[in-house]
């Protein structure tokens, strides 16, 4: 059983990217690959803080690497990605992580704010993954490879949230890239495939948890009884990353204790 589990569970010897990496789901994210055996580069425009994550990941015993990248600038993704490959010579896996948020009524919303947020969680995600296809290199001599996109989207890509149209339709505008690049990539081995977020506590959502009314609303809708721990998002990644999920693509696997079932 052991020979099964690290054949189709480990990612060792692979080559990781994490987005968005210094804090909350995409530095519990970095630190899942790492843990499952995978080298890991994380970006983030927090040049310090990307770099205490990533010492983290190194004082565990991992490899890791920090760089600073606003995902929002597409020649900053083209500089990060070439450190990687100058590192580490090619890239395996990408998870798309960066992403911001900025609740505000539809009616307010000015052209600022609508390009932030889809440049952010949208335009930066298809560069990244444009950027880690082409450091994804040839296939194994047996014709398979272990290539993933991995694409952060959120409840918003399946039900409307008020106050949250521009992050909507960026994360549902990731869902239709997610599908759009595992039909395109598919025949080069690379898989795309997305991670629907539930209700997780972070920096960026906090603002909906100061509200003790929300918290007890949004709390007794979700059938399991209790909002997401990060470390509830680890195996499904590994798992979606892994060779167990060879002949799995274009799919958005939602990670949020029943809610959307319940709806």
């Amino acid at each position: 059983m052991s020979d099964w589990l690290n054949a189709n569970f480990s990612l060792a010897g692979q080559t990781a990217a994490v987005t968005g990496a210094s804090r909350g789901i995409g530095r519990a994210l970095a630190g899942a690959l790492a843990a499952a055996g995978a080298r890991v580069a994380l970006l983030a425009r927090n040049e310090a803080a990307v770099a205490e994550a990533a010492a983290t990941i190194e004082t565990a015993g991992g490899e890791a690497m920090a760089l600073r990248c606003d995902v929002s600038q597409p020649d900053e993704i083209e500089a990060a990605f070439e450190q990687i490959g100058a590192r580490w010579g090619g890239l395996d896996i990408l998870v798309n992580n960066a992403g911001v948020e900025q609740p505000a009524a539809s009616r307010s919303v000015d052209e600022v704010l609508w390009d932030r947020l889809i440049d952010v969680n949208l335009k930066g995600a298809f560069f990244c993954a444009q950027a880690a296809a082409r450091l994804m290199g040839q296939s194994d001599s047996d014709g398979e490879r272990n290539a993933v996109i991995v694409n952060l989207c959120s409840l918003t890509t399946a039900v409307g949230v008020p106050g949250s149209a521009a992050y909507g339709a960026a994360k549902t505008g990731l869902a239709g890239l997610t599908r759009a690049l595992s039909t395109e990539w598919a025949g080069q081995g690379i898989r795309v495939n997305a991670l629907g977020p539930g209700y997780f506590r972070t920096d960026m959502t906090e603002v909906f948890y100061q509200d003790a009314d929300w918290q007890a609303r949004m709390q007794a809708a979700i059938p399991m009884g209790r909002f997401g721990e990060l470390d509830d998002l680890a195996g499904p990644l590994v798992f979606l990353c892994s060779p167990a999920a060879r002949y799995m693509t274009g799919q958005v696997l939602y990670i949020d204790g029943g809610y959307l079932a319940s709806i």
